[in-house]
């Protein structure tokens, strides 16, 4: 595992975040590294959109689609 030190972090940003940890039942330690994991598990708007474009085209046939609407089904 790597090793992430944050220097220079406002008195006040530590102390918010010192309580919801504690609100937690969590370390400061802990409670950051959770919030490093969860962002780098949430891909970036950009990064959807590349997986998005690395897709094949759907194609389909418009009367299919208008049929599919009339008779209601999903």
């Amino acid at each position: 595992m790597g090793i992430i030190q944050v220097r220079d972090v406002p008195d006040g940003t530590e102390r918010t975040l010192k309580e919801r940890a504690e609100r937690e039942g969590k370390s400061l330690t802990a409670y950051v590294r959770d919030l490093l994991n969860e962002e780098a598990a949430t891909p970036t708007p950009d990064e959807v959109m590349a997986r998005i474009a690395e897709d094949e085209p759907v194609t389909y046939d418009p009367d299919f689609v208008r049929e599919i609407l009339r008779e209601g089904r999903p």
